[in-house]
C-alpha cells in the first residue's frame, strides 16, 4: 500500500525537485511552449536553483515543500510547491505591491504520472497551514491560460481569478497567464 505525505524540502532533495520540474514541464507544457525551449531546459541549472531556494531562502517565510509517495519497496519525490511573501514576481504589469499579508505560490507541480492521488492537495494544504502560521491572509498564484488542469485544481480548492493577467515572453512567443487568489485567514 502506498502512502503520500508532504515535508519541507532538504538540500539533498534539489535534484529530485529539478527532475520533477523538468519532466512535468516537458510533458504538461509541450503544447504551450516551443519544443526547442523545453528541450534546452538544463537539469543541472534547475538543480542549482532549487538548492539555493532550499539552503538560502530570501526569508523564513519562503518555503519549498515536497510531496512524497512511499510504498513498501520505494520512496519517490513526486511533486513540490514553493511559496513565500508576494513580491514583484507576483504582480501584473504596472500593478502596485500586493502587501505584506499576501503570500504567492511560485511553483506547484506534481509529476503527471503521479497525478490524481492527492499529492497536489496535500502540498496546497501544507502551504496554507504555513501561510496561516506566518500571518498571511490571502494567497495568489499564476496559472497559464492553457493549463486547464492547474486552473481547475486551484478552483476546486476555492481559488478564483482576481482579474489580473500577464503574458510571458518565451522565445518571442507570448504565453498568457491569469492570476488566481484565495483567502487563507482562519475563519
Amino acid at each position: 500500500m502506498a502512502i503520500g505525505f508532504v515535508r519541507p524540502a532538504r538540500p539533498g532533495d534539489a535534484p529530485e525537485i529539478a527532475r520533477v520540474q523538468l519532466t512535468t514541464w516537458r510533458s504538461a507544457y509541450r503544447r504551450m511552449f516551443p519544443a526547442h525551449v523545453l528541450a534546452n531546459l538544463d537539469l543541472d541549472y534547475l538543480t542549482r536553483g532549487w538548492q539555493a531556494a532550499i539552503e538560502e531562502p530570501p526569508s523564513e517565510k519562503h518555503r519549498v515543500l515536497i510531496a512524497v509517495e512511499q510504498s513498501d519497496t520505494a520512496t519517490q519525490v513526486v511533486g513540490f510547491a514553493a511559496a513565500g511573501p508576494a513580491d514583484e514576481q507576483a504582480l501584473a504589469p504596472e500593478e502596485p505591491p500586493l502587501g505584506e499579508s499576501t503570500a504567492a505560490v511560485t511553483d506547484l507541480l506534481v509529476e503527471p504520472r503521479w497525478g490524481r492521488r492527492g499529492h497536489g492537495s496535500r502540498l496546497l494544504s501544507a502551504a496554507v497551514a504555513h501561510w496561516r502560521d506566518d500571518g498571511f491572509e490571502r494567497a495568489v498564484a499564476w496559472a497559464y491560460e492553457q493549463d486547464e488542469a492547474m486552473r481547475k485544481f486551484l478552483a476546486s480548492a476555492g481559488w478564483e481569478p482576481d482579474g489580473a493577467g500577464r503574458a510571458l515572453d518565451v522565445d518571442d512567443m507570448l504565453v498568457p497567464q491569469v492570476r488566481l487568489h484565495v483567502a487563507v485567514a482562519e475563519e
